[in-house]
Formats: C-alpha cells, structure tokens, sequence
C-alpha cells in the first residue's frame, strides 16, 4: 500500500493481530484519559518495536473491565517484521494480561472493524460462589429460570431497534442490529454462559440485554416484555446493567 509523499512512495504492510486480553485493570480498549487501555498498551509496544508511531484499530471497543479471547486488530506500518518474531516481541514487552494469540500481514483492503461479518460475546454467571472464575463471571445467587430466559432470547433474533439495551450518550448513526444467535448454555453445575451472536453490537448491548434476562429469570418481567422494551426504545425500559467482568469478546468472524 503506497503512500506517496512528494516524488517518493512509501509503501506501508497492514498487519492482523489476534488478541487475548484480561480487561480487570484497563479503561477498556479504546485510547482515554481516565486510565490505561488495551489500544494504549499495543500502541506503546509496537513504538518500541517498530521506532514509529502506529495507530491499532480494533473490531469491537470493549468497555471497562470487560475481556477478550479473540479481539482482532490491524495497524499499518513502514516495517515489515517477520511476523513470528513481531508477534513475540510484543508478548515480550506486553504485561502479561495482554496477549498477541497470531500476528499475520494482510491484503491492505482488510479493516478489523468494517470488514467483520459478526462478532460473538460470552457472558457466564456464577450459579454458587467461585473462586478461580470470580474475575470472569457474575456470581449470582437468586435461582434463574432458564426457560423463560431462553424464551426471551430467542424473540431478539433477527433486525430490531436495540437503542433500549444502548447507553443514551452513545453517538451511532442507527440502533439497528442483526442478531444471528442467543441462548444460554449450562456449563458444568456452577456455570450459566449466554452467547450472542450479531452483526454489530451497540455501546453497552449485551450486558443489559444479559440484566433484563437475568430479571426475565427471576419472574421480574416476562419474556413478552421484551418485545415491550423494545418498542420503547429509551434505556430506561430495560433493566440494570450486567457488571463487566462478566463479559468475554469471544470471536470476530469475517
């Protein structure tokens, strides 16, 4: 990918990166002012690494506390390291809740956020108290109904106005989304993990869309109230949000 600077082309490689992160101690993914994020990290490694500033762009801004199994990014540079050895020079630098899973070079036509199809999120609640897991799940001890919590998630796939389950500050074009997957699973006894499937997610979606199931679980609401909260379409139709620590960016599909 040439750029061209006066009678000179500089040709740039874009890379890939596959990214696992434990969010505890970040403001989230994207670059801020009130604290350190995953994007700031990369974007200070890659500096050492390469002697250039480079810019990381993410397919999915992962808010405050919230991990990661398989963000993607890409970022361009001047260099062209080997990727084996760029991708353990960063896990060389990189504190160790941040990891590069791949690094690969790509077409210069791939972006790690436009280019997505979908993009899947995990969220586990902890049945009984944990100790291991208690960093990566929602302990939750009222019992849950999963059948009306399933019911429930089922009624949000396909295209629906989702600006209910959408932090009102958020400034997005539409709150249009196409959800291709919800339902929850039962892992092992302790374990209740809802996956969601879509073609984009809105600025805090999924953990209020896992509060009002919770409630749906609970006999708070039924699972008809969903489509209620829907039609709303303010937040303050749905219930409280999930806590982040729960939430897992699982896969990015392209």
């Amino acid at each position: 990918m040439p750029y061209f600077l006066g009678l000179n082309a500089v040709y740039m490689a874009r890379f890939r990166l596959l990214i696992e992160y434990d969010g505890s101690a970040y403001a989230g993914w994207q670059i801020q002012k009130n604290g350190p994020t995953v994007q700031g990290e990369l974007e200070n490694a890659l500096e050492v690494i390469l002697k250039e500033k480079v810019q990381v762009t993410g397919a999915g801004r992962t808010d405050a506390g919230v991990h990661a199994r398989g963000q993607v990014a890409h970022f361009d540079s001047a260099c062209t390291p080997e990727t084996w050895r760029l991708q353990r020079s960063l896990n060389g630098i990189l504190d160790r809740d941040i990891r590069i899973k791949e690094v690969e070079t790509v077409k210069d036509d791939f972006h790690a956020r436009y280019s997505a199809l979908s993009r899947i999120y995990h969220y586990k609640i902890a049945r009984n108290p944990v100790a291991l897991e208690r960093n990566y799940c929602w302990y939750f001890p009222a019992k849950l109904d999963l059948q009306p919590m399933s019911e429930a998630s089922e009624m949000l796939l396909g295209t629906h106005d989702f600006k209910s389950f959408c932090r009102s500050q958020s400034p997005v074009p539409h709150h249009d989304c196409t959800v291709l997957k919800a339902e929850w699973i039962t892992v092992e006894e302790d374990f209740l993990t809802f996956i969601i499937e879509a073609n984009r997610f809105l600025h805090g979606m999924v953990r209020a869309l896992v509060g009002t199931l919770v409630d749906i679980g609970r006999g708070f609401l039924t699972p008809d109230d969903i489509y209620t909260i829907l039609e709303q379409k303010k937040r303050t139709a749905a219930s409280d949000t999930a806590p982040a620590r729960g939430l897992i960016l699982h896969k990015v599909n392209y």
